[in-house]
């Protein structure tokens, strides 16, 4: 279904104003419940959030619910967070139309109930999956219906622990001539996506060319970028298959899928490895258990979805070369490329590398102040034989509130007030913060976790509000006091 169809029953108002309902209905939101804190004449915000996307509007919704002070920082454009409408380029979501996302419980903040209020249930029966840029329509419908507060234009550019029970954030407010600045608060969650904690990998033969002749999925570039050219796409997976047709689609003159693999994974482990008892029960696994189950999904690797894998192969100038990986590259004398791969040579205008993300602190500047202190897996874990996985071995080694923890203890003062709630926890705490079937887990745990924290830890605050607490609720006219009556009346 086209993503901008018009609307066939325009109910969007009346959806918010059942939401709202919901909320009056269940008491929410709390009243802020937090005691203000200055430092250096500087109020502190409760839950100060890097990235307005999916994860950072589930996780700020859900603790304004709970009457905690949240705000995000995006530097994104107003509707433009997170990948939907940028470097994403799949016709559909993969995932189900059923599953609720980051509704947190909340029927009219599904994805189902915005659609049916705009098209009906007829228009829903026939949806098969969800358009991308109808699902950044939703989330930037949900933005506006939750009222969280996102501040877009402002880049981070360092993350600092401080040791006054605080962090800090240096940004620059990109709307104003990149003004510096800084925001305090008392907790401070990265939402920062897939590459949270990194970005795109690519081998290293990609250093072979120059950089203006090849580009990684993840990166943005003119759809008719291609056109009449040659192009050798690296690997097979999702990103590989919407990268290939976006070209095919635009005009290139042949794509050539290089695909080390001899034959492409057909069964999604991770999409059988969902259930409530994951979402809920992964952090309590072993180490062991926790690494084999990741590890296995690794090894095993997602297939692109049918439909993306159709939308290339309907194309008679795409070549699949399953079984070749990529060995070498360099500019020729008349310009082209030569790829060398372990099937032989070819000739190419082009290169795109759909190698997925790795967390690489380097890419990440803004986490110089931290990162060398984090605890890695790698740090503390030595996997079985056979089960050995670099990805892994880098992932943030985090606790129960996907906090960071200190490689050496005392190192880094106010590591655990930085929170990792993007897809490199899942390691640590399973997949639920980084996908759509499992999102308002994450975000429900997180927000009632730093709701504990900040209240145990302001405890006297709230125990001498306690004492000082007077409001009535006798006034004295509702009874009056009676003698005891005499011990021998009772006898009798």
């Amino acid at each position: 279904m086209n993503s901008l169809l018009s609307p066939l029953t325009p109910n969007l108002d009346a959806l918010q104003e059942r939401y709202r309902r919901d909320l009056q209905l269940l008491a929410l939101p709390a009243r802020h419940w937090t005691p203000t804190i200055t430092r250096d004449g500087q109020t502190v915000l409760d839950v100060a959030v890097v990235g307005g996307g999916m994860g950072g509007l589930a996780l700020t919704t859900a603790l304004r619910h709970l009457g905690i002070r949240a705000e995000i920082f995006d530097q994104s454009p107003p509707g433009y967070e997170g990948p939907w409408a940028t470097t994403a380029r799949m016709e559909t979501l993969r995932s189900p139309k059923e599953l609720t996302g980051p509704a947190l419980g909340f029927a009219a903040l599904t994805f189902r109930a915005w659609f049916e209020a705009q098209w009906g249930d007829e228009a829903w029966a026939r949806l098969d999956k969800i358009p991308r840029l109808q699902w950044m329509d939703y989330l930037r419908w949900y933005r506006e219906t939750t009222g969280v507060v996102l501040h877009n234009g402002q880049r981070v550019t360092a993350v600092r622990p401080r040791a006054d029970q605080t962090a800090q954030l240096d940004l620059v407010d990109m709307q104003d001539g990149d003004r510096p600045y800084t925001v305090l608060a008392r907790h401070v969650v990265l939402a920062t996506g897939r590459d949270g904690l990194g970005g795109p990998w690519v081998p290293e033969v990609a250093h072979q060319l120059p950089r203006e002749r090849w580009a990684h999925s993840s990166d943005r570039w003119a759809n008719d970028a291609f056109a009449g050219k040659t192009v050798v796409v690296v690997g097979g997976g999702a990103s590989a298959m919407d990268s290939a047709a976006t070209a095919l689609e635009n005009g290139a003159t042949a794509v050539h899928l290089l695909i080390r693999r001899k034959q492409l994974p057909t069964v999604n482990k991770g999409k059988g490895a969902g259930n409530p008892g994951a979402a809920h029960g992964f952090a309590r696994l072993t180490d062991e258990q926790k690494w084999q189950v990741r590890n296995y999904i690794n090894r095993q690797q997602v297939p692109p979805p049918q439909g993306s894998t159709l939308r290339v192969s309907r194309h008679r100038n795409a070549f699949f070369h399953l079984g070749t990986g990529i060995e070498a590259a360099q500019v020729r004398a008349d310009g082209r490329l030569r790829i060398d791969t372990t099937q032989g040579p070819i000739a190419a205008d082009f290169v795109v590398f759909c190698t997925g993300f790795r967390p690489d602190w380097q890419l990440r500047p803004e986490f110089a102040p931290f990162a060398p202190h984090v605890r890695l897996w790698q740090d503390r874990f030595t996997p079985p034989a056979g089960q050995e996985d670099s990805e892994l071995n880098l992932s943030p080694d985090l606790g129960a509130l996907f906090e960071f923890q200190e490689k050496t203890p005392g190192s880094c003062p106010g590591l655990d007030r930085i929170h990792c709630f993007s897809y490199p926890a899942a390691l640590s705490l399973g997949t639920i913060s980084g996908d759509i079937p499992q999102i308002s887990d994450g975000a429900r745990r997180l927000s009632q976790g730093l709701a504990g924290s900040l209240y145990a830890e302001d405890i006297a605050h709230h125990y001498a509000a306690m004492e000082r607490y007077s409001e009535p609720e006798l006034e004295g006219h509702e009874w009056s006091d009676s003698p005891l009556p005499a011990y021998e009346e009772v006898q009798a």
